[in-house]
Protein backbone atom coordinates (compact mmCIF):
# COMPACT_ATOMS: atom_id res chain seq x y z
CA UNK A 1 0.00 0.00 0.00
CA UNK A 2 3.19 2.16 0.70
CA UNK A 3 4.23 1.42 -2.87
CA UNK A 4 0.69 2.25 -4.38
CA UNK A 5 0.51 5.83 -2.43
CA UNK A 6 4.06 6.40 -3.28
CA UNK A 7 2.96 5.82 -6.84
CA UNK A 8 0.18 7.90 -6.36
CA UNK A 9 2.33 10.81 -5.61
CA UNK A 10 4.20 10.43 -9.49
CA UNK A 11 1.51 10.06 -11.07
CA UNK A 12 0.13 13.34 -9.49
CA UNK A 13 3.53 15.01 -11.40
CA UNK A 14 4.26 13.02 -14.06
CA UNK A 15 0.57 11.62 -14.95
CA UNK A 16 1.80 7.92 -16.70
CA UNK A 17 4.14 5.29 -15.30
CA UNK A 18 7.36 4.24 -16.66
CA UNK A 19 10.61 2.68 -15.60
CA UNK A 20 11.50 5.03 -13.15
CA UNK A 21 8.29 4.37 -11.57
CA UNK A 22 8.44 1.02 -11.17
CA UNK A 23 11.90 1.23 -9.71
CA UNK A 24 10.70 3.84 -7.11
CA UNK A 25 7.76 1.50 -6.33
CA UNK A 26 9.85 -1.54 -5.50
CA UNK A 27 12.50 0.75 -3.48
CA UNK A 28 8.98 1.63 -1.29
CA UNK A 29 7.92 -1.68 -0.81
CA UNK A 30 11.26 -2.76 0.07
CA UNK A 31 11.70 0.18 2.83
CA UNK A 32 8.02 -1.15 3.83
CA UNK A 33 9.17 -4.67 4.27
CA UNK A 34 12.38 -3.54 6.00
CA UNK A 35 9.61 -1.52 8.61
CA UNK A 36 7.79 -4.67 9.23
CA UNK A 37 10.47 -6.71 9.56
CA UNK A 38 12.16 -4.24 12.10
CA UNK A 39 8.87 -3.82 13.84
CA UNK A 40 8.32 -7.83 14.23
CA UNK A 41 11.61 -8.14 16.01
CA UNK A 42 11.28 -5.06 18.44
CA UNK A 43 7.50 -5.85 19.25
CA UNK A 44 7.96 -9.34 19.14
CA UNK A 45 6.54 -9.79 22.91
CA UNK A 46 3.69 -7.81 22.30
CA UNK A 47 2.57 -9.88 18.99
CA UNK A 48 2.89 -13.03 20.93
CA UNK A 49 0.32 -11.72 23.08
CA UNK A 50 -2.18 -11.32 20.48
CA UNK A 51 -4.64 -13.56 18.25
CA UNK A 52 -4.09 -11.50 15.08
CA UNK A 53 0.00 -11.69 15.33
CA UNK A 54 1.18 -14.57 17.77
CA UNK A 55 1.30 -16.58 13.88
CA UNK A 56 4.28 -14.18 12.97
CA UNK A 57 7.46 -15.74 12.50
CA UNK A 58 9.71 -13.97 14.95
CA UNK A 59 6.63 -13.85 17.71
CA UNK A 60 5.75 -17.29 17.39
CA UNK A 61 9.33 -18.54 17.43
CA UNK A 62 9.96 -19.63 14.02
CA UNK A 63 12.46 -17.26 13.24
CA UNK A 64 14.64 -15.89 15.74
CA UNK A 65 15.25 -12.59 16.36
CA UNK A 66 18.63 -12.35 14.56
CA UNK A 67 17.26 -14.28 11.20
CA UNK A 68 14.31 -11.50 11.55
CA UNK A 69 17.18 -8.63 11.88
CA UNK A 70 18.52 -9.90 8.73
CA UNK A 71 15.81 -10.23 7.15
CA UNK A 72 14.89 -6.68 7.86
CA UNK A 73 18.65 -5.26 6.63
CA UNK A 74 18.58 -7.11 3.35
CA UNK A 75 15.32 -5.49 2.30
CA UNK A 76 16.60 -1.78 4.15
CA UNK A 77 19.93 -2.48 1.57
CA UNK A 78 17.78 -3.42 -1.35
CA UNK A 79 15.44 -0.36 -0.80
CA UNK A 80 18.33 1.49 -0.12
CA UNK A 81 19.92 0.82 -3.69
CA UNK A 82 16.83 1.29 -5.42
CA UNK A 83 15.83 4.67 -4.18
CA UNK A 84 19.05 6.47 -4.94
CA UNK A 85 18.35 5.91 -8.37
CA UNK A 86 15.83 7.84 -7.94
CA UNK A 87 17.29 10.78 -6.32
CA UNK A 88 18.43 11.83 -2.69
CA UNK A 89 15.40 13.34 -1.95
CA UNK A 90 13.32 10.00 -2.22
CA UNK A 91 15.98 8.11 -0.48
CA UNK A 92 15.93 10.67 2.34
CA UNK A 93 12.31 10.95 2.64
CA UNK A 94 12.24 7.41 2.94
CA UNK A 95 14.78 6.71 5.38
CA UNK A 96 12.90 9.76 7.61
CA UNK A 97 9.74 7.53 7.67
CA UNK A 98 11.11 4.75 8.23
CA UNK A 99 13.42 6.10 11.80
CA UNK A 100 9.88 7.92 12.27
CA UNK A 101 8.08 4.77 12.37
CA UNK A 102 10.74 2.17 14.41
CA UNK A 103 12.59 4.67 16.98
CA UNK A 104 8.87 7.57 17.70
CA UNK A 105 6.00 5.43 16.60
CA UNK A 106 6.68 1.94 17.89
CA UNK A 107 7.39 2.99 21.69
CA UNK A 108 5.47 6.03 21.84
CA UNK A 109 2.57 3.14 21.22
CA UNK A 110 3.10 1.50 24.24
CA UNK A 111 2.35 4.42 26.30
CA UNK A 112 -0.49 6.54 24.62
CA UNK A 113 -3.42 6.22 22.35
CA UNK A 114 -2.57 9.77 20.55
CA UNK A 115 0.66 7.62 19.37
CA UNK A 116 -1.23 7.22 16.73
CA UNK A 117 -1.63 11.31 15.24
CA UNK A 118 2.30 11.15 15.36
CA UNK A 119 3.09 7.98 13.38
CA UNK A 120 0.21 8.53 11.14
CA UNK A 121 3.11 10.79 9.20
CA UNK A 122 4.58 7.78 8.24
CA UNK A 123 1.45 6.65 5.91
CA UNK A 124 1.51 10.29 4.60
CA UNK A 125 4.81 10.63 2.96
CA UNK A 126 4.87 7.56 0.60
CA UNK A 127 3.17 10.21 -2.03
CA UNK A 128 5.69 13.19 -1.22
CA UNK A 129 8.81 10.34 -2.39
CA UNK A 130 6.98 9.50 -5.21
CA UNK A 131 6.20 12.99 -6.04
CA UNK A 132 9.82 13.96 -5.46
CA UNK A 133 11.06 11.01 -7.40
CA UNK A 134 9.29 12.85 -10.31
CA UNK A 135 10.99 16.10 -9.92
CA UNK A 136 7.82 18.22 -8.37
CA UNK A 137 9.16 20.56 -5.58
CA UNK A 138 7.99 19.56 -2.20
CA UNK A 139 5.55 22.14 -1.00
CA UNK A 140 3.48 21.85 -3.84
CA UNK A 141 -0.29 22.54 -2.85
CA UNK A 142 -1.09 19.52 -4.76
CA UNK A 143 1.28 17.16 -3.20
CA UNK A 144 1.00 18.94 0.06
CA UNK A 145 -2.86 17.94 -0.23
CA UNK A 146 -2.87 14.39 -1.15
CA UNK A 147 -0.35 13.76 1.76
CA UNK A 148 -2.89 15.43 3.98
CA UNK A 149 -5.92 12.86 2.69
CA UNK A 150 -3.63 9.93 3.66
CA UNK A 151 -2.87 11.65 6.51
CA UNK A 152 -6.70 12.11 7.50
CA UNK A 153 -7.74 8.84 6.30
CA UNK A 154 -5.29 6.84 8.79
CA UNK A 155 -7.10 7.79 12.14
CA UNK A 156 -10.57 5.96 11.08
CA UNK A 157 -8.55 3.50 9.29
CA UNK A 158 -6.78 2.49 12.70
CA UNK A 159 -10.04 3.29 14.46
CA UNK A 160 -11.67 0.16 12.90
CA UNK A 161 -8.76 -1.62 13.31
CA UNK A 162 -8.65 -1.58 16.41
CA UNK A 163 -12.00 -1.55 17.32
CA UNK A 164 -11.81 -4.95 14.82
CA UNK A 165 -9.25 -6.45 17.48
CA UNK A 166 -9.75 -4.56 20.53
CA UNK A 167 -9.36 -7.31 22.87
CA UNK A 168 -6.12 -8.68 21.17
CA UNK A 169 -4.69 -5.01 21.67
CA UNK A 170 -6.24 -4.83 25.39
CA UNK A 171 -4.55 -8.12 26.27
CA UNK A 172 -1.21 -7.07 25.44
CA UNK A 173 -1.74 -3.49 27.10
CA UNK A 174 -1.67 -1.37 24.55
CA UNK A 175 -3.28 1.99 24.78
CA UNK A 176 -6.56 2.14 22.64
CA UNK A 177 -8.44 5.00 21.35
CA UNK A 178 -11.85 2.54 21.96
CA UNK A 179 -13.24 2.34 25.07
CA UNK A 180 -13.98 -0.88 26.42
CA UNK A 181 -18.11 0.03 26.46
CA UNK A 182 -17.58 1.47 23.32
CA UNK A 183 -21.04 0.74 20.97
CA UNK A 184 -21.75 2.85 17.92
CA UNK A 185 -19.72 5.61 16.07
CA UNK A 186 -17.95 8.17 18.07
CA UNK A 187 -18.59 11.83 16.81
CA UNK A 188 -15.05 12.97 16.71
CA UNK A 189 -14.64 9.70 14.31
CA UNK A 190 -17.73 10.78 12.16
CA UNK A 191 -16.46 14.29 12.60
CA UNK A 192 -12.88 12.75 11.18
CA UNK A 193 -14.09 10.72 8.39
CA UNK A 194 -16.02 13.50 7.02
CA UNK A 195 -12.99 16.02 7.10
CA UNK A 196 -11.02 13.11 5.26
CA UNK A 197 -14.29 13.16 2.62
CA UNK A 198 -14.08 16.53 1.98
CA UNK A 199 -10.31 16.53 1.50
CA UNK A 200 -10.82 13.92 -1.06
CA UNK A 201 -13.22 16.17 -2.70
CA UNK A 202 -10.63 18.92 -3.32
CA UNK A 203 -8.94 16.99 -5.51
CA UNK A 204 -11.35 17.57 -8.34
CA UNK A 205 -11.83 20.72 -7.18
CA UNK A 206 -8.15 21.57 -7.57
CA UNK A 207 -8.30 20.03 -10.63
CA UNK A 208 -5.65 17.28 -9.32
CA UNK A 209 -8.39 14.82 -10.73
CA UNK A 210 -9.87 15.84 -13.76
CA UNK A 211 -12.49 14.39 -16.26
CA UNK A 212 -16.76 15.86 -16.12
CA UNK A 213 -17.17 12.76 -13.88
CA UNK A 214 -14.41 13.35 -11.52
CA UNK A 215 -16.44 14.51 -8.77
CA UNK A 216 -18.56 11.30 -8.78
CA UNK A 217 -15.64 9.09 -8.51
CA UNK A 218 -14.29 10.85 -5.66
CA UNK A 219 -17.61 10.60 -4.07
CA UNK A 220 -17.31 6.60 -5.23
CA UNK A 221 -14.56 5.88 -3.99
CA UNK A 222 -15.06 8.16 -0.07
CA UNK A 223 -18.72 5.84 0.13
CA UNK A 224 -16.58 3.33 2.88
CA UNK A 225 -16.03 6.52 5.13
CA UNK A 226 -19.88 7.45 4.82
CA UNK A 227 -20.76 4.09 5.49
CA UNK A 228 -19.00 3.03 8.31
CA UNK A 229 -20.80 5.00 11.14
CA UNK A 230 -23.49 2.58 10.21
CA UNK A 231 -23.01 -0.93 11.62
CA UNK A 232 -24.90 -3.10 9.19
CA UNK A 233 -22.11 -1.94 6.76
CA UNK A 234 -19.04 -1.78 9.06
CA UNK A 235 -17.63 -5.02 7.27
CA UNK A 236 -17.74 -2.89 3.63
CA UNK A 237 -16.98 -0.08 4.82
CA UNK A 238 -13.73 -1.52 6.53
CA UNK A 239 -12.61 -3.08 3.38
CA UNK A 240 -13.41 -0.39 1.53
CA UNK A 241 -11.03 1.91 3.44
CA UNK A 242 -7.87 -0.21 3.39
CA UNK A 243 -8.22 -0.16 0.14
CA UNK A 244 -8.31 3.67 -0.13
CA UNK A 245 -5.00 4.79 -1.11
CA UNK A 246 -5.02 2.48 -3.90
CA UNK A 247 -8.12 3.86 -5.47
CA UNK A 248 -6.64 6.96 -4.91
CA UNK A 249 -3.65 5.87 -7.46
CA UNK A 250 -6.55 4.49 -9.45
CA UNK A 251 -8.46 7.59 -10.46
CA UNK A 252 -4.92 9.61 -10.45
CA UNK A 253 -3.46 7.75 -13.18
CA UNK A 254 -6.79 7.88 -14.67
CA UNK A 255 -6.16 11.65 -14.78
CA UNK A 256 -5.17 13.05 -18.67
Amino acid sequence: MNAAAALGGYLLCRTRPDSKALVLCAGVALMACAASAFNQVLERDLDALMNRTRFRPVASGELGPLGGLSIALLALGGGVLLLNQSGLLPLCLALFTLLWYLLVYTPLKRRTPFALLVGAVCGALPPLIGWSAAGGAPADFRIVLLCGILYLWQVPHFWMLQKRYAEDYRRAGVPLFVPRSFRGPAPFLVLWLLATVAATLMLPVFGLIAGQNAPLWCLAFCLPLLLYPFERWEGAAFAGVNIFPALLTLALYGTP
